[in-house]
C-alpha cells in the first residue's frame, strides 16, 4: 500500500533480472537450460547477481520516496532557534529509518513470495522468480528490521524508534495479511504508510504535534489515489493472485472511484492547513493549491475514464506531485529562517 507498492515504469522486467541473461542465451539457441548451464557462468556475474537480488528486496525505489518524506519531517520539526544544522542526527535518521523500510520490504516479500509468483508485475522479484532462498531472505529481513529499530533507538531518540517499529509491525502483521481478506486493506497499509513523516519529526525535536499529524494526514490520504491507480492497472493481476485490493465484479469501480476522488478532494484543504495556522505563506497557499487541484484532476480523470491510460497517469501524478509538495513545505520554512 502506498509507499509500500510504489511502481516506476521499468521495474520488474527483463532488463531488472540478472539471471535472464544466461537463460536467454541459452534459449536463443534452441539448447535446453538446466542447472549445469547457469552453474557454467562466471562467478563474477553470478556474485553481482545475488548483491542485486539481495538490493530488490529492499525495494529501492519506494525507499526513495521514504527518505524524502522522513527528511521533509525531521527539517520541519527542528526548533526555529537551533544553531547550526544537526546533520549527524539527519544521517543517523535516514540510516534507522531505510533500514527498518528495507527490512519490512525483504520481510513482505518473504510472506508473499507465493503469491507474487502468480503476478506479471511481480514475478520476476527474487524469491517468486527463486533466485533467493528463501531463509536467506527471512534472515536479511529481520536483520536489517532489528538493526534498524535498535540503531534509531541508540543513535537517534526512544519515540523514532517506536514509531518505526509499530509501522514494521502493523504493515507486517495487519495490512500484509488483509490483502487477502478484504477491500479495507487499502485503509490498514495507508496508516503504517504516512509514519515516515513523524519519524523524522521525532528525530529532530523528541515529540509529536499539530504540524507533525499535519504531514501525517497528508501522506495519509495521498496513498489512496496513488494505490488505486496501481489496483487499477494490475487488477487482473491481484484478482490471479487472490488478492482483494478491489471487490469482485461491478464494485470494483466504483469502489477505485469513490477512494481516489474522496481522498485526493480531501488533500485539498489539509495541504492548506499550514497556511491557516500561520507556518506557511501565501507562496505556498498558491503553489500547494495548485499542486491539490491538478492531482485530485487526475483522480477525476481516472474514476470517469477507467482505463489503464488514465491509472498511469494518476500514478504519474502522484510520484510527481508528493515530493514537491514536501520541497514547497521545505522551501518555506527555509526562506523563514533568512527573512
Amino acid at each position: 500500500m502506498g509507499l509500500g507498492d510504489l511502481r516506476l515504469s521499468g521495474s520488474g522486467s527483463s532488463g531488472h533480472n540478472p539471471d535472464a541473461f544466461p537463460a536467454a542465451a541459452a534459449t536463443g539457441r534452441g539448447e535446453r537450460l538446466n542447472v549445469a548451464t547457469v552453474a557454467q557462468q562466471p562467478c563474477a556475474v553470478r556474485s553481482h547477481a545475488t548483491a542485486a537480488d539481495y538490493c530488490a528486496l529492499t525495494k529501492p525505489e519506494i525507499n526513495f520516496l521514504i527518505a524524502i518524506a522522513s527528511f521533509t519531517g525531521f527539517y520541519l520539526g527542528l526548533p526555529t532557534q537551533l544553531h547550526g544544522f544537526p546533520f549527524a542526527l539527519l544521517i543517523h535518521t535516514l540510516l534507522g529509518t531505510l533500514l527498518v523500510a528495507s527490512g519490512t520490504g525483504t520481510l513482505n516479500q518473504y510472506i508473499e513470495r507465493r503469491f507474487d509468483a502468480q503476478m506479471r508485475r511481480t514475478r520476476r522479484r527474487p524469491l517468486a522468480a527463486g533466485r533467493l532462498h528463501p531463509l536467506s531472505a527471512l534472515w536479511f529481513g529481520v536483520l536489517l528490521s532489528f538493526a534498524g529499530v535498535i540503531y534509531l533507538a541508540a543513535a537517534v531518540n526512544a519515540l523514532a524508534s517506536l514509531l518505526a517499529l509499530l509501522t514494521l509491525a502493523s504493515y507486517l502483521l495487519l495490512y500484509t495479511p488483509l490483502k487477502r481478506k478484504t477491500p479495507l486493506c487499502t485503509l490498514a497499509g495507508a496508516l503504517p504508510g504516512a509514519m515516515p513523516p513523524l519519524i523524522g519529526w521525532a528525530a529532530a525535536s523528541g515529540t509529536l504535534s499539530f504540524e507533525a499529524c499535519v504531514l501525517y494526514a497528508l501522506l495519509f490520504l495521498w496513498q489512496f489515489p496513488h494505490f488505486m491507480a496501481i489496483a487499477w492497472m494490475y487488477r487482473e493481476d491481484y484478482s490471479r493472485a487472490g488478492y482483494l485490493i478491489l471487490p469482485p465484479g461491478e464494485l470494483s469501480g466504483r469502489f477505485m472511484s469513490w477512494q481516489a476522488l474522496v481522498a485526493s478532494f480531501a488533500l485539498i484543504p489539509v495541504s492548506l492547513i499550514p497556511t491557516v495556522i500561520g507556518s506557511a505563506g501565501l507562496l505556498y497557499f498558491v503553489v500547494a493549491s495548485t499542486l491539490s487541484l491538478g492531482f485530485f484532476f487526475y483522480s477525476a480523470r481516472l474514476a470517469f475514464r477507467r482505463s489503464k491510460a488514465t491509472a498511469r497517469g494518476l500514478l504519474m501524478a502522484s510520484v510527481i506531485y508528493l515530493p514537491l509538495v514536501f520541497l514547497v513545505m521545505v522551501l518555506n520554512k527555509l526562506a523563514g529562517y533568512f527573512s
